[in-house]
């Protein structure tokens, strides 16, 4: 295995949503010897970077053992370098232990966040999806890379198609107007969603309905991305 570098490192907020709520990918924390089991257990996946090693293709790196998953949306959004995120000791035990026993006193970690959909996943059994709204408390600073990581989201899912990175290739517009209540935790007009929606070419209706609901079966679409780029040319925006 290639050599770390000690004092940084790359924590990765990977989103999914389940058709109901939206959802963090969590791994646990591994038992160590010496080291308590009580505390936190959970954490973002993420890791120390190789001495010789870019600091995307560590987080591309990440997400691919976990999830399975390559060529996904993922986006730089921040640097965490307080010198005291590493606590309780507890936790800083932990990292030492885990890492060939470097004297580690501080890391500065680049966080990403990633959008993917669920069904593709290939999780790691260490893994487990965790709603965002009822998060336990995490090792080091990961509560607050999560909420900063959904702040960074909720600004940037108003002007950009990000929501087509979590729906399925055929979605309803329920599915959408799903989405975005998730993400930005507001309640929208159903009728008025599909208003705005409307003149949106990009969104391609298909020959084709929802199967096996026990409702009415809703008319599906398809997100165009070229016909989207020619659009954006002409309006500096998207939905919301």
């Amino acid at each position: 295995m290639p050599a770390l570098n000690p004092h940084i490192s790359v924590d990765c907020v990977i989103l999914g949503f389940d058709s109901k709520e939206l959802k963090v990918l969590l791994i646990e924390r591994e038992h160590i010897n010496g080291v308590s089991p009580e505390g936190h257990k959970l954490k973002l996946p993420g890791s120390l970077i190789y001495k010789n090693e870019d600091l995307d293709k560590s987080a591309y790196r990440t997400l691919f053992e976990l999830t399975g998953l390559r060529d996904i949306f993922l986006k730089q959004f921040a640097v965490f370098g307080n010198p005291n995120r590493l606590s309780p000791q507890e936790d800083l035990d932990w990292l030492r232990k885990t890492t060939n026993n470097y004297q580690i006193d501080r890391v500065v970690t680049i966080a990403y966040y990633s959008l993917i959909k669920l069904t593709e996943s290939n999780r790691t059994p260490k893994t487990i999806w965790y709603p965002v709204k009822n998060l336990p408390d995490l090792i080091f600073d990961h509560n607050q890379i999560i909420k900063k990581a959904l702040e960074i989201l909720r600004n940037e899912i108003r002007s950009k198609p990000l929501c087509f990175e979590l729906l399925p290739k055929k979605f309803t517009i329920r599915q959408m107007h799903d989405v975005y209540e998730a993400i930005l935790d507001e309640s929208f007009d159903s009728r008025n969603f599909r208003k705005k929606l409307k003149p949106l070419k990009f969104l391609v209706p298909l020959q084709e309905k929802e199967k096996g609901v026990n409702h009415k079966p809703a008319q599906l679409y398809r997100f165009d991305r070229k016909l989207y780029f020619k659009y954006n040319k002409k309006r500096n925006g998207f939905i919301l």
